[in-house]
């Protein structure tokens, strides 16, 4: 059955003929500018259906055309930064077909994935990478003696992480050949922030460069009438001109001094001007900048005219109307939960400050922003600051309060280890988005946290198994002040706990038992404490009556109560919603191997050498064997066999 005939969004009458950059190069420029409104037509219909990341893509139409118009992919390489804005590249480059299965289960990836494309010439999920693998590819290019050019492009949100600019620099040093595109629209997910964003925003405010712009390049449109010969000498020595201006008024200085040809500002949305400068600059020599401003949303009202971030990522929606679809009689996510209670917190504790980076609506920190501004620091993409900035609060009695996405955090490990956990200081980081996030996939699966946070010295680690155990757990946390303390919770809703009683703290390290009994004891961490009820329902009607135990924590383990566990049990389950390597399942392991009480341990997990791709939970937990009626039927069988 076609995809027509299932109500699939289509391409239109251009579009459906482009299956390759190479397509592209053939168009006049009437033919561009009718591709790029299809274009923009078809992701948003497509993403309309099931959701996506939508502003970032629109803005990036002209762009990727233009670029598809002048270089020859995939024998050049384009890296684009994040993956929020390949969209039109994804669609460009023979997945037309697909595009109504971005980011669903079996379907396309809503990043750039090596394995899906050969045009996807770099991964990408997180932000800053790009130019550090432009220049690597450059040097690789020069040392196996090819000629292809090298293209990176990155948006001004990534650019304030602090990875980029070690690449700026030392590409600005080395001068390969390569190109960084620098995708202006002064947004990442939320706006912007910091003394970058501010120096690149003077590009847009400068009366100057506008004057300049016009007056020069105006004479010169009535030079070409006078002679093409002396017209086009009057534009070199005029761009000579232009670029020594542009070095007092606009931010290519910055990048002219780090060793960059800087290029710009121009027009993202022009498609000429766009072509001009990648035709008159591809065969330019070493290091290059150009600098594109574009709209985030562009072409369609209500990304377009959206300040919030709503439209960056979103569900579905009415494409007609702009009204995003919402579940029905939905509760608080963890998120919201979690904002509530660090506003509840501060309110009690002027020392407690927020922190996060360039997510205060993702972490839910934007909750207490609205009561105490004051106290809320967006670093922007800069986790690694995030962390040591964190710390020196910490040194001086302010109680920070880091948070963060569990994947985003893992940039910062080393900040974690060196700068909180070895001088002992009391910095509270809480991981949204802990556990399997459905249609972001690996790059943003929260997978390693429990791992890599319980192998910490010192570090705390936390999992709570529903809404109102998140405040427990904060409470605990802001007790705690002996060291750094994490706690992780999943994305979107939980069980839907009551929340009306006053929060209570937690003993270190203890376990709580839900329900009793004899043979198997089924410990579960965070999330997966319901699923774990759900085996043991099961497991009651074939005659069993498990043990039921929610962990609370991954580190320390209370080595007395655990002990009870394995002296009552022959069998101890574990589960938890993250790589079975070096997690809860393998302190429970460890703890048993001190209490010298040897059980039969089935430790569930995520796969310890894959990882898992994207698509709905749901699916993913049942291909895992992770859900309940796949956990009950292990457990029966090894039951029989012993």
């Amino acid at each position: 059955m076609s995809n027509e005939s299932l109500g699939i969004p289509q391409p239109g009458p251009l579009l459906s003929t482009i299956d390759s950059p190479s397509a592209v190069k053939s168009l006049d420029l009437d033919q561009l500018k009718t591709l790029a409104e299809e274009v923009r037509e078809f992701i948003v219909s497509t993403i309309s259906r099931h959701g996506g990341h939508l502003s970032p893509n629109l803005g990036t139409v002209e762009l990727t055309l233009a670029l598809f118009k002048v270089y020859d992919f995939p024998q050049d390489r384009v890296i684009w930064d994040v993956g929020h804005q390949a969209y039109p590249h994804k669609v460009l480059t023979g997945r037309q077909e697909r595009f109504h299965t971005i980011r669903q289960h079996g379907g396309l990836s809503g990043f750039l994935k090596r394995s899906e494309s050969p045009f996807d010439v770099f991964g990408a999920g997180h932000a800053s990478t790009s130019i550090s693998a432009a220049q690597g590819m450059a040097v690789a290019r020069d040392r196996l003696g090819r000629t292809n050019r090298v293209l990176s492009v990155i948006g001004d949100g990534s650019l304030t992480g602090g990875m980029a600019f070690e690449a700026l620099n030392n590409a600005g040093d080395r001068h390969e050949d390569l190109t960084v595109i620098l995708n202006d629209n002064k947004m990442s997910i939320a706006e912007n922030v910091g003394a970058l964003s501010r120096y690149l925003n003077r590009v847009i405010t400068d009366p100057r460069w506008a004057r300049l712009k016009s007056d020069v390049w105006g004479a010169l449109g009535v030079l070409d009438k006078v002679g093409k010969g002396w017209a086009g000498q009057a534009r070199d020595a005029a761009r000579k001109v232009e670029e020594a201006v542009k070095g007092i008024v606009l931010p290519g200085s910055l990048f002219q001094d780090l060793g960059f040809q800087y290029y710009g500002p121009i027009d993202g949305h022009d498609l000429p001007a766009l072509i001009e400068t990648f035709e008159r600059i591809r065969d330019v020599p070493g290091p290059k900048l150009v600098h594109v401003l574009t709209v985030k949303g562009k072409g369609y009202e209500p990304a377009e005219n959206d300040s919030s971030g709503k439209w960056h990522g979103l569900g579905a929606f009415d494409k007609e109307t702009g009204k995003v679809a919402t579940a029905v009689d939905a509760g608080p996510t963890y998120t919201q939960v979690f904002g509530e209670a660090l506003t509840d917190l501060a309110e009690a504790h002027p020392e407690v400050v927020a922190i996060t980076g360039a997510m205060p609506s993702g972490t839910g920190v934007n909750i207490m922003a609205k009561k105490f501004p004051d106290r809320v620091y967006d670093v922007g993409i800069a986790e690694q600051h995030a962390v040591t900035f964190a710390s020196g609060l910490a040194c001086e009695g302010i109680r920070p309060v880091v948070a963060i996405y569990s994947t985003f955090l893992q940039r910062a490990f080393d900040q974690v280890v060196h700068d909180a956990a070895i001088q002992h200081l009391p910095v509270i980081f809480c991981l949204d988005r802990g556990g399997l996030v459905g249609a972001d996939g690996p790059t943003h699966h929260g997978a390693l946290d429990l791992a890599y946070l319980r192998c910490v010295q010192g570090m705390v680690v936390m999992a709570p198994k529903d809404e109102a155990e998140l405040v427990d757990m904060l409470h605990t946390a802001y007790a705690h002040t002996e060291g750094p303390v994490a706690i992780r919770y999943p994305r979107g809703g939980g069980p839907g706990a009551d929340r009306s009683r006053p929060p209570v703290l937690l003993p270190l390290g203890v376990p709580e038992i839900l329900r009793s009994g004899s043979r198997v004891a089924l410990c579960g961490i965070g999330a997966m404490v319901p699923v774990v009820q759900a085996v043991a329902n099961l497991l009651q009607s074939k005659g069993i009556q498990a043990t039921v135990v929610n962990a609370r924590f991954a580190k320390p383990l209370s080595a007395e109560h655990y002990r009870e566990i394995f002296q009552a049990h022959e069998l101890i389950v574990t589960m938890e919603d993250g790589v079975r390597s070096g997690g809860y399942g393998s302190a429970v392991a460890e703890a048993m191997s001190d209490s010298g009480i040897p059980r039969r341990h089935l430790l569930l997990g995520h796969p310890a050498d894959r990882f898992v791709d994207h698509g709905d939970n749901a699916k993913l937990f049942a291909e895992l064997g992770l859900d309940a009626a796949s956990v009950a039927d292990r457990i029966l069988k090894m039951l029989e066999e012993s």
